[in-house]
């Protein structure tokens, strides 16, 4: 078993709105990487704005040309001066960096200018080590000296919450801070192994914007 399935195209209308899974980017060794989308997020997506991701116009077409690299447009460039920064923070296994495929379900191709990210489901092999996020910050308005780099977090399995099966709460000894990210909380329901969770990084102006764990098996 590998460790990354498929990978899920994300798209939100804003920060603070509801992940909705438009796509799949799925990988074989018979058919190569393709990509089509799912019309049920579809949808949903297109009555808050949603068109289509560039380059791929047609939401009723499989696309199997040129998939990764299109997607793969968003990773970092090798150029850039903080790369090791980058690949330390996503903890990068360096053996698989030119794996775009790799780099897009363990960075989540995370861009400032849109939003979309890529979300894969994890498979619960050994070592798995993986960062997610924590959702809902935006609601939650917690005091930014409440959580620090390094800290431990535990977390509790959610089967019936009313939006995902495989929901995820997070917390920090007795404080909730969120869930587990759409697509990534999945993992956690596959294994009877419990997961280490420490904090990763943080951005704060008051209160937590956002939180990014690493989950490790």
């Amino acid at each position: 078993m590998k460790a990354i399935g498929h990978i899920h195209l994300i798209w939100r209308a804003g920060k603070g709105s509801r992940r909705i899974s438009v796509g799949t980017i799925k990988k074989s060794a018979s058919e190569g990487i393709r990509f089509q989308y799912n019309q049920e997020g579809v949808e949903q997506a297109k009555k808050l704005g949603f068109v289509h991701y560039e380059g791929f116009p047609d939401t009723d077409k499989i696309y199997n040309e040129n998939v990764i690299e299109i997607f793969g447009q968003r990773l970092m460039r090798s150029e850039r001066p903080d790369l090791q920064d980058f690949y330390d923070f996503w903890n990068i296994d360096l053996s698989k960096k030119e794996d775009k495929y790799y780099m897009l379900a363990f960075t989540q191709g995370l861009l400032p200018t849109d939003n979309f990210e890529f979300l894969a489901h994890f498979n619960p092999v050994k070592n798995l080590s993986f960062v997610t996020e924590i959702t809902n910050l935006l609601k939650s308005q917690i005091p930014s000296d409440k959580v620090a780099d390094g800290d431990v977090l535990r977390y509790e399995l959610e089967p019936n919450n009313q939006y995902d099966n495989n929901a995820v709460k997070v917390f920090k000894e007795d404080l909730y801070l969120g869930h587990i990210k759409l697509i990534h909380c999945s993992v956690f329901h596959k294994t009877n192994k419990q997961f280490n969770l420490t904090v990763q990084g943080t951005e704060k102006n008051g209160v937590l914007k956002r939180i990014f764990v690493k989950a490790s098996l």
